[in-house]
């Protein structure tokens, strides 16, 4: 009885704050492939980008000129890519910087500033390839077309490469154990990545956890609350495949002394169909991982290792790409229909006014006024008596990244009482109110429960409890000015059934 006091005291605070609307949409890239027969052209999808979006990079997988051309004018950046074929004729001692110079006149030159074309892939995972003369001629080719970019003028392109990540040597899976293969790690990287500290340019890579996940590891991989990885040189939870992707990356990075390169990701995302039988796959699937995705590469919430950073990212992909070989999943990554409607909704999408104007703004104020809860009947969202703080510790993993934690951390308003079960009492609540009080954004896999009693009327019950006061106790975690901020639209995150209270 007292535990659920203590936490029906501790949520009160949070359900008169908690915000009704989410943050407004963050600014990402997008990949633009083409391999269909029924996508609008060019120009009518970046007009519409550049419109009715936030979307503000494209990556192209070629140097076509309608696609560059089309983007003329758009407040959106370019990043073109060269084929594979054409690195061995551009890694060339003699001839090599006059074939990228050509390269650039002809491709770049006659569309640039109107387009702003920020970045040249040098082909797309050419570790891949089993040709070593390929593989060879990467970084030459990568230093060959910087030098023709700024003998041409073009000083604002910089040029990078996209890596698959079995650049990583096999592990166990811990951020910490992670390095770079056998003779990559001496021969190839530290140059490649001095090229990228020496121009400023991004180590590219593709974390993909769609190709790595099974049935057990779902939810780690979809941003779902999961007991996660620990990692134990480091003393940190993974609850996100992803951020222990992005965390190998740096820490293989870091081990060759380039930690501060910058990394960008140049392809990651997740299908919305399959190959019958295939779990895992589906628009809430699709949604859950881009969404997730967003929060960690665009928020500036960052990854355990590298927080409060912002990663330079493009969703894979635009379109659906009906005649792309391959498994089913390779023709479904796409975010957008054909006609521009949103297959699932990653709050991408501006909402326009009367007016035209976009919003929310996709410039807010850096510190927006808080919003009342929703009103319509009074509902709270507790932890179930029985929850083990395991489960507990997961769900405020989880939550915290959608809602404004700083109250529950030390010298915070709602900091005490210091245990497990106050706290996620407080960020469940908190979680629950942001999105419009339905009933399974208070599962928590089951060891969530909606209740109808007002906290408040035991306040005082819960006072005498806890420090044998008759009169009303000063509560810290004051509703009157306790913001909760959610940083997701109202709607549905995950559908797991509530449990029976």
């Amino acid at each position: 009885m007292k535990m659920l006091l203590a936490a029906l005291l501790v949520v009160a605070a949070a359900s008169f704050r908690a915000a009704e609307a989410a943050l407004p949409s963050m600014a990402v890239g997008v990949n633009y492939g083409a391999n269909a027969d029924n996508l609008p052209p060019p120009k009518d999808v970046a007009a519409f980008l550049a419109a009715h979006t936030t979307i503000d990079r494209v990556k192209l997988f070629d140097a076509n000129p309608a696609f560059i051309s089309a983007f003329a004018n758009t407040p959106i950046s370019l990043a073109v890519s060269l084929p594979n074929s054409d690195l061995p004729s551009l890694a060339d001692k003699q001839t090599g910087l006059d074939t990228a110079r050509a390269w650039v006149r002809a491709n770049l030159s006659p569309y640039v500033p109107a387009t702003n074309v920020t970045l040249l892939l040098a082909g797309n995972e050419i570790l891949l390839s089993p040709d070593p003369n390929l593989v060879l001629s990467l970084l030459p080719a990568m230093r060959r077309l910087a030098q023709a970019l700024r003998l041409e003028g073009l000083t604002g392109v910089r040029v990078t490469t996209p890596h698959y990540l079995g650049i990583l040597a096999p592990s166990d899976g811990i951020p910490s154990n992670a390095r770079f293969r056998p003779g990559y790690d001496t021969k190839l990287f530290p140059p490649m990545l001095q090229f990228h500290r020496d121009t400023g340019s991004p180590f590219m890579v593709n974390p993909y956890p769609y190709f790595s996940y099974n049935n057990q590891t779902l939810d780690y991989a979809l941003f779902r609350p999961n007991r996660g990885v620990y990692d134990p040189n480091t003393k940190l939870n993974y609850t996100s495949m992803f951020d222990a992707q992005m965390d190998a990356i740096y820490t293989a990075m870091k081990r060759l002394g380039y930690g501060d390169v910058d990394i960008a990701v140049g392809e990651a995302g997740w299908p919305t169909q399959a190959d019958p039988g295939q779990v895992g796959v589906g628009v809430e699937e699709a949604r859950d991982f881009n969404e997730g995705m967003l929060r960690v590469v665009s928020s500036g919430k960052g990854t355990p290792l590298m927080p409060n950073r912002k990663f330079e990212t493009y969703i894979f992909s635009l379109f659906d790409e009906n005649q792309k070989p391959g498994p089913i999943a390779e023709k479904h990554f796409g975010i957008l229909n054909p006609d521009f409607t949103p297959i699932y909704d990653l709050g991408l999408l501006r909402q326009s006014s009367d007016s035209g104007a976009p919003n929310p703004s996709p410039n807010p104020s850096p510190n927006p006024s808080p919003k009342p809860a929703p009103s319509g009947g009074g509902k709270w969202c507790v932890p179930k008596a029985g929850a083990s703080d395991t489960d507990l510790q997961n769900n405020i993993n989880y939550a915290c990244g959608y809602v404004d934690c700083k109250p529950i951390q030390s010298g915070g308003a709602c900091f005490d009482p210091n245990n497990v079960q106050s706290h996620a009492a407080f960020v469940m609540n908190a979680f629950y109110q942001a999105n419009g009080r339905h009933d399974y954004d208070c599962d928590f896999k089951g060891t969530g429960a909606v209740t109808s009693n007002d906290p408040s009327k035991l306040r005082e019950l819960q006072i005498r409890l806890l420090t044998g006061r008759s009169k009303p106790w000063q509560c810290r975690c004051s509703g009157t000015n306790l913001e909760s901020t959610s940083r997701l639209k109202s709607r549905k995150r995950w559908r797991s059934k509530l449990l029976p209270n």
